[in-house]
């Protein structure tokens, strides 16, 4: 794993799915390490780029011993942590942003919680405003981990990393 770090943007060069839980728990350990109530976490890759195995290593992370599950189904995967409620979203199924508001999407946009959010280029306008948005892309077969900072609990976070 190798980094890349410019202020607001941080790059991370990843081998493999043991790799992305790493990365997945470098960031939630940055979270716990900053001392932030929350955060709203975008993750945007193609299919099979490794957005829930990054969640898996940050939910793990935060104290849940539990299965973590990617909620392509369920839509959305609350998980209880010693720490803070996090909340897994998948959004690949949504077929209209304005489904958000049956899921009650807005009532976990809370200061003391997490969302981890999949597609959430699905979401559109409907979704709380991103702290950081995690790109994932393949590179041949190794895939690289861009994060971008969009909001000063952003910044606190990149700068932990």
């Amino acid at each position: 794993m190798s980094k890349i770090n410019n202020y607001n943007k941080l790059s991370i060069r990843i081998d493999d799915g043991l790799a992305m839980e790493a990365c997945g728990k470098q960031v939630a350990e940055a979270i716990v390490s900053s001392k932030l109530p929350g955060a709203q976490i975008h993750l945007m890759g193609e299919l099979g780029a490794g957005k829930t195995t990054f969640a898996r290593g940050f939910i793990q992370a935060m104290g849940y011993d539990g299965h973590v599950k990617s909620p392509t189904y369920t839509l959305i995967e609350p998980y209880e942590t010693p720490y803070v409620m996090i909340y897994h979203l998948d959004l690949y199924r949504l077929s209209n942003p304005e489904e958000l508001e049956f899921l009650a999407y807005r009532d976990l946009c809370q200061e003391n919680s997490i969302c981890l959010i999949e597609w959430p280029e699905q979401g559109g306008k409907m979704l709380c405003t991103a702290d950081i948005t995690i790109n994932i892309v393949f590179i041949g077969d190794k895939r690289e981990v861009g994060m971008t900072s969009v909001s000063s609990v952003g910044d606190r976070l990149l700068q932990r990393l």
